[in-house]
């Protein structure tokens, strides 16, 4: 063409193609591309030089063929937008090898309709619809509207899971007299399987609790879901009785799922009035002690997983919290986060960490350890990170804020 800016405004407002790009290149020229409203095609526009060998060609035909669903209903767009066409619509019948559903013996036939127009340079291009293509485009713009309109019902569908099981995250503190803590769940995905929450037991008494479900995304959040709604029902009536506590729990767990649903389990109960900690460990990593001289005491397991075998023993732990002791509980997403370099974040650095931000309150604690995690595992999340942290006040005075909390501080 002669002027891109007018060919420009041709294309763009006159056929209703989508402007593709508009740049200068670093010799100065004007590179200039758009592209059919429903189509993936490029089409440059290009002014070249007068004295170029390729100015000769412009006004000539351009063996450039447009394929649309309906060459009537755009031939009457274009025309009352001042396209100039070479000629009306016509229908042409083609002897084809290929076309179906002929009889035996019949020659058979395609069809299509054709028509001509010019640009503002007289440069001709081909608008055409065939019977099969049009066909075949139709399916495949209605195979691609849905596939849209399911994406876009997924993502929607995982945004109200999200929402739903934010819920499920402890929203408030209960507070003591003796302990601080917090916890946060930063998932991989949308919605994950980690689980960890704060159960108020009466007669200051708290449970922290924290799980890691068997897989990943939907599936696995609904899991734990599974296991929340147990816990919780069986609290309100085993809680003075952490061994038959267990048990309920991972008969129901057992009854409402596969048999390859598992969930590593970490159930521990705090008590405000004598510093006293039960705990059952299911399968979990260990959770660390970290006492006010350093020293650390790991939680091992007292029993295998939940939801595996509907005959499960499980012994109950006993430990105690003194003033200036940390309690961390975690699961693997903490400590299995790789580098670049493929070295495990650990339990050490875990460790280091805690050391490192000890004088902190839980909440801060919980957030530089994350940070670190991930300053040490820069690139995608492959799995939930959920850590809780809880420290023993050396000052015993109450805390009767009771603040609503926030699971992502």
């Amino acid at each position: 063409m002669r002027d891109q800016e007018l060919s420009r405004r041709f294309y763009v407002d006159q056929l209703g193609f989508r402007l593709v790009a508009d740049t200068r290149l670093q010799s100065g020229e004007r590179w200039l591309a758009v592209a059919p409203p429903d189509g993936e095609t490029v089409l440059v526009l290009v002014a070249p030089e007068a004295d170029s060998k390729f100015y000769h060609l412009i006004g000539r035909p351009t063996d450039v063929v447009f394929v649309t669903d309906d060459v009537v209903a755009r031939y009457r767009e274009w025309s009352q937008r001042g396209v100039k066409f070479l000629s009306m619509p016509k229908l042409r019948r083609v002897k084809s090898a290929q076309a179906p559903n002929v009889a035996a013996g019949e020659p058979p036939v395609w069809g299509g309709v054709f028509t001509h127009f010019k640009d503002l340079d007289g440069n001709s291009f081909s608008l055409v619809s065939f019977d099969e293509i049009t066909h075949a485009i139709e399916a495949q713009r209605r195979a691609s509207a849905q596939r849209a309109e399911a994406e876009r019902r997924f993502a929607q569908e995982l945004e109200i899971a999200k929402q739903v099981q934010s819920q499920l995250f402890p929203q408030e503190l209960p507070p003591l007299r003796t302990l601080d803590y917090a916890g946060t769940c930063h998932q991989a995905r949308h919605v994950g399987g980690d689980y960890y929450d704060f159960l108020a037991a009466g007669g200051g008494r708290l449970c922290l609790v924290i799980a890691d479900v068997v897989g990943k995304g939907i599936a696995a959040a609904l899991l734990m879901a599974n296991l929340q709604a147990n816990l919780r029902s069986q609290c309100a009536v085993s809680l003075d009785d952490p061994d038959r506590l267990m048990q309920s729990v991972n008969r129901l767990f057992c009854q409402s799922t596969a048999e390859n649903a598992y969930a590593t389990f970490f159930f521990s109960e705090y008590n405000d009035q004598t510093g006293r900690l039960r705990y059952a460990n299911c399968g979990h990593l260990p959770a660390l002690l970290v006492r006010a001289n350093s020293e650390v005491e790991r939680l091992e397991s007292t029993a295998t997983v939940l939801g595996r075998f509907s005959r499960w023993d499980c012994s109950i732990g006993e430990t105690s919290l003194s003033a200036g002791d940390t309690l961390a509980l975690y699961t693997d997403g903490v400590t299995e986060a790789g580098c670049l370099e493929g070295d495990e974040f650990g339990e050490e650095r875990l460790l280091d960490c805690l050391g490192l931000h000890r004088d902190l309150p839980p909440h801060l604690m919980v957030s530089a350890v994350i940070d670190e995690v991930q300053r040490y595992s820069p690139h995608e999340q492959h799995d939930d990170i959920t850590l809780i942290v809880a420290k023993c006040r050396a000052d015993q005075s109450a805390n009767q804020m009771g603040l609503p909390y926030d699971r992502n501080t």
